[in-house]
């Protein structure tokens, strides 16, 4: 039987990681320099990091008293919210591209009332935004979770009895004590909100400079310029290693704590 797991493993890694090795050994030094010298790369890892950044501060904000309160407090109606917070993860990005599209443009549900207020969203650089939020959220929301059921109950119940108020308590006990969950959960939402695509093309499109993220721009690449789609692909691949591994790290730092 471990004879045949360990067949079996090597099997999966080296389905991982032939194609990613692959990629590598067909990147050049010198194609890199020549990618870093396009000006619609640049805009493109540009708008990548802005709009990644700005989409994990979001799903921050939103996700973690979410999380909280999934993980902390019973109240009716919990297995739906909780189900629907993570419904993103299992439905077909292009549909998720589709729904906010139905739900914030022209014709869509809240269509009407945005256009009154001036305000455009679909095809633009806050179309992106909300779309990496849409698909980052869930698992921001997941790792938090995870990170404050570990803290125990019985600390916050000592600082409360010490007179600190419940969002004290919160700020300074328990965002601290789940603090490598939270960072986990930040590093994967940026990951995902780096990478997404489908609902991207969908909700915001593929316009230079304003809605053309990375995975967009190897998508056009590959129509024309196949060296600097897989300059694109590898530095997209790195940076998510990157993030997986620093996730991993920080997820090893809850499991030490618990």
């Amino acid at each position: 039987m471990t004879a045949g797991a360990f067949v079996l493993t090597a099997v999966a890694a080296a389905f991982i990681g032939i194609p990613c090795l692959a990629l590598l050994l067909n990147v050049r030094s010198a194609d890199v320099w020549a990618a870093l010298g396009n000006q619609w790369v640049l805009e493109a890892l540009g708008l990548s990091l802005r709009t990644s950044l700005v989409a994990t501060v979001i799903c921050v904000l939103l996700g973690s008293p979410a999380a909280y309160l999934l993980a902390r407090i019973e109240f009716p109606g919990k297995r739906f919210v909780d189900s629907l917070l993570q419904l993103p993860l299992v439905i077909p990005p292009i549909v998720a591209g589709v729904a906010l599209l139905m739900a914030f443009g022209r014709r869509g549900l809240l269509g009407h009332a945005l256009m009154v207020a001036g305000l455009r969203i679909p095809f633009t650089s806050v179309a992106v935004v909300l779309a990496q939020v849409f698909m980052g959220l869930p698992l921001l929301v997941q790792a938090a979770r995870a990170g404050f059921k570990v803290v125990p109950r019985s600390v916050e119940e000592a600082s409360q009895t010490l007179g600190a108020s419940q969002l004290r308590t919160f700020l300074r006990v328990t965002i601290p004590m789940s603090w490598p969950a939270l960072v986990s959960g930040a590093i994967l939402c940026w990951g995902r909100s780096m990478g997404e695509f489908g609902a991207t093309i969908m909700f915001a499109g593929n316009m230079r400079g304003t809605t053309r993220t990375m995975p967009l721009a190897i998508l056009t690449a590959m129509q024309g310029d196949i060296d600097a789609a897989l300059v694109l692909a590898v530095m997209l691949m790195l940076i998510s290693a990157v993030m997986f591994v620093g996730a991993r790290w920080a997820l090893g730092g809850v499991g030490n704590a618990a």
